[in-house]
């Protein structure tokens, strides 16, 4: 199921100049994707990030750093943590540094993926809108593949109760709502500003 990945995985760390053997490194990697606490920050949600890089990578200034922020972007996750983009940002510079990747490529993996704390990459700043918006484009899903988002959304905050995971929602939906854009790139914002507007509003409607 995974071994597509790992393919992709050696062709980019190879070309990103890796000094070792890739494939230790991306199969610890999957293993991190596939933990059983992950309904909806696993290996689908990778494979779907990389899909919409690639699709954007037209937009970026390095297409490569980019898909090696979304291979860590969520490596490490635990519902129950703040600080997941800050653990993975670590082990991005411990791994790809250890990997014979060069450290401005390295610091530049860790910079990308601490920018999915707020999904707010500054104005110019191409690769981390790349990003973002690849990482943010399943709000601009069909309703249905939305729904489904949201439920296994649900489902990694199993613990929290009810009138808890509600409140704390309907705050991330109406941050969400308030933005100016939630999408930098055209092409993202052109296919899914107007979808993941309705989808988050619909969603609040019914929290």
């Amino acid at each position: 199921m995974t071994e597509d990945l790992l393919a992709d995985w050696t062709a980019l760390l190879t070309r990103c100049g890796a000094a070792v053997d890739p494939g230790p490194y991306g199969r610890e990697l999957l293993r991190r994707w596939s933990e059983p606490q992950r309904r909806y920050h696993g290996v689908d949600h990778l494979r779907a990030v990389l899909r919409h890089v690639d699709a954007l990578a037209g937009h970026a200034g390095d297409a490569d750093t980019v898909r090696l922020a979304a291979w860590f972007h969520d490596a490490v996750y635990r519902p129950d943590r703040t600080e997941n983009e800050e653990r993975s940002a670590a082990l991005a510079h411990r791994a790809l540094t250890a990997a014979g990747l060069p450290a401005e490529r390295v610091a530049e993996v860790e910079r990308l993926v601490l920018l999915t704390v707020t999904h707010a990459p500054a104005p110019g700043d191409r690769d981390g809108e790349v990003l973002c918006d690849a990482d943010l484009a399943v709000l601009g899903g069909a309703p249905e593949a939305y729904a489904a988002y949201a439920a296994a959304v649900r489902e990694e905050y199993g613990f929290v109760p009810e009138p808890d995971f509600r409140a704390g929602r309907a705050a991330v939906l109406r941050a969400l709502l308030a933005l100016p854009l939630l999408f930098r790139t055209p092409d993202a914002r052109t296919r899914f500003e107007e979808p993941a507007r309705a989808n988050l509003t619909a969603e609040l409607a019914a929290l």
